[in-house]
């Protein structure tokens, strides 16, 4: 039983981390966030915060395109490498000053943003892209609200999404999204376009899906099967419109004034999608370096070997080094398992061991729980078993080594006899429970009487009810005859108690017996920690049905078929009755005198 409850356990958390229900998986994300080392911005790109006071000094948002073109040209006249925009312009400018934004959005390759939308009300043009291998994996995008034709046509469009996990957090962005037509870039990866200058992106796909994406003269961004990769949310360097510190850099513009824009939830707070970009752009540069953070396609295997091979080991020293060394070295085995996660994590490699850490321990409470309650209970029941016919000091010896104790049986062909009161709950009703004590004790004793005049074993009583075997553990000839020998005393014994009942002013008891004769395995059954000497086996079964079976029969006492085809008593046929567990009807027989006309 220990086994199989320790392994269910096992199963039960085996499985959470196969299938990752939202708890495991908000467990695992957390870890990530809490673990995961933030890298230095590469320098590469800059931020540009429209604030709320550059908003009221402008006569408030959104600005007039034409101003948004000055802004634009005096980016690129500070020397920086690409300007893009955090921001849709799906409406003309109120003021007429598209053409001079366009024309300003012409001079240098620039980004403009296309937001994620529910449905399309327009599918944007798709970028060309490369395939090496099966077109496969990828995330559909709901939809993107699009800028304006005369913008659209001077800059390169990038989806702002906002993907979050289970905990509702943004922590890993796709760099291409699917479309109807194809292959759209998102805002950070068309950035990376137009400093480069190229015109496609190459895919890079595998069985599982997406591998890595790669944009020219850039290394290859390994992505997981979905083309996603996690944001390292590293802080890019800020710069306002009064300094335009930009020399060299990539200038991602948008805006923190409240009211605008959302914020957004992420692991680091809430940020603003200009914000997010830049960090995700921040984390593309950073791709060929492997301490940046991913998560292995096999990451889900080498979790499963780390579960298995960490439980197990828990498991082995608490059950096989005892208890202060198990639990010595469980902690330890936790412990270097919590290490190896970090060691892994610090270095990029999100492999999750938080779930096997909280399997490791699980397993090993429990599996130190069942031993120390199977331990306590065997001292007991051995104390409980013996200490009435053995020298205290050699109970204490069998307490101390449990192991002088073996479980066994052996196939004896016996008969076996079941007594049940009827109207047990109807009785207790009627009568105080100090009663219904009083009326059971002396109703067991008058059977264990009759057990006892005809060589009979009481095994054990189950309420009301009570079990008896004839033919074990010593050899009983006709003990089928006994048994029902056995049977008519007790409701001999059982008539004269009810007198006796009658006098004292209690209810009289009717009892039920159900005989059956068969092979059984008996002997001491049960675990290593708890045993009784009894039977089990479909014979043993049959003989309890029987009992069962006498109310609707309309008789005191059921007869198997086995029992009558062996006993010399007379015994009348009754009807075939229908058994619990049983396909086939049990030919049944009772005592002649007791047979209802």
């Amino acid at each position: 039983m220990k086994k199989l409850i320790i392994g269910s356990v096992a199963a039960f958390l085996f499985t959470a981390l196969i299938y990752q229900p939202t708890l495991v998986e908000i467990i695992k994300l957390r870890t990530f966030d809490a673990l995961v080392q933030t890298e230095e911005p590469t320098g590469a790109t800059v931020l540009l915060n429209l604030t709320e006071s550059d908003i009221q000094n402008e006569g408030g948002w959104p600005f007039p395109r034409e101003r948004l073109a000055e802004i634009h040209v005096d980016l690129l006249n500070a020397g920086a490498t690409s300007v893009a925009w955090v921001a849709v312009f799906s409406e003309p400018d109120r003021f007429g000053g598209d053409n001079i934004f366009a024309r300003a959005l012409s001079y240098h390759p620039s980004v403009i943003a296309m937001f994620e939308t529910e449905g399309y009300k327009e599918i944007p043009q798709t970028e060309g892209t490369v395939i090496l291998g099966e077109d496969i994996g990828g995330i559909d995008a709901t939809g993107v609200t699009q800028n304006i034709p005369i913008l659209r046509g001077v800059a390169l469009q990038g989806i702002v999404s906002a993907p979050v996990d289970v905990d509702n957090l943004v922590r890993r962005m796709p760099l291409l999204m699917r479309s109807p037509d194809g292959w759209m870039a998102s805002f950070g990866t068309q950035l990376l376009k137009a400093v480069t200058g190229t015109n496609t992106y190459v895919i890079k796909t595998n069985a599982n899906g997406i591998e890595e994406v790669r944009v020219k003269q850039l290394n290859p961004i390994p992505t997981d099967t979905f083309g996603r990769i996690w944001v390292n949310w590293i802080a890019p360097h800020e710069t306002s419109l009064d300094k335009m510190d930009v020399e060299g850099k990539m200038v991602i513009v948008g805006t923190t004034a409240k009211g605008i824009l959302p914020q957004v939830s992420t692991p680091k707070g809430l940020l603003y999608p200009h914000q997010i970009q830049a960090s995700f752009v921040e984390t593309m540069l950073h791709a060929s370096n492997k301490s940046m953070p991913r998560i292995p396609q096999a990451s889900l295997l080498y979790e499963m070997l780390n579960f298995v091979f960490g439980v197990l080991l828990v498991y082995l020293f608490i059950n096989y080094l005892g208890v202060y060394l198990g639990i010595i070295f469980s902690a330890l085995a936790i412990g270097g398992t919590g290490v190896l996660g970090y060691m892994l994590i610090q270095r990029g490699l999100l492999i999750d061991v938080t779930w096997t850490m909280i399997s490791q321990f699980v397993v090993a409470s429990a599996t130190f729980y069942l031993n120390y309650k199977e331990q306590y209970q065997l001292r007991q029941l051995i104390k409980k078993q013996f200490e009435h016919y053995l020298d205290p000091r050699q109970v204490k010896r069998l307490q101390e080594n449990p192991e002088l104790l073996k479980l066994g049986g052996e196939k004896r062909y016996c008969t076996f006899l079941f007594t049940d009161v009827r109207g047990f709950t109807a009785l207790s009703e009627s009568v105080t429970p100090e009663e219904v004590t009083y009326i059971m004790n002396k109703a067991l004793t008058a059977q264990q009487s009759a057990v006892e005049k005809y060589d009979g074993l009481t095994d054990k009583y189950i309420g009301d009810a009570m079990m008896a075997i004839f033919g074990a553990p010593l050899d009983l000839e006709n003990h089928e005859d006994k048994a029902i020998e056995c049977a008519k005393q007790i409701e001999t014994n059982m008539e004269e108690l009810n007198i006796e009942f009658a006098e004292q002013g209690l209810p009289p008891i009717k009892i039920g017996i159900g005989i059956n004769s068969g092979d059984a395995i008996i002997g001491n059954m049960g675990s290593e920690q708890r045993f009784d000497y009894t039977a089990i086996g479909d014979a043993v079964n049959i003989a309890a049905r029987l009992e069962s079976g006498t109310k609707a029969a309309g008789v005191d006492i059921l007869i198997g078929e086995s029992t009558a085809r062996n006993a010399c008593s007379a015994l009348h046929l009754l009807p075939p009755i229908e058994a619990k567990g049983k396909s086939a009807k049990l030919q049944v027989y009772t005592i002649n005198h007791k047979v209802k006309q």
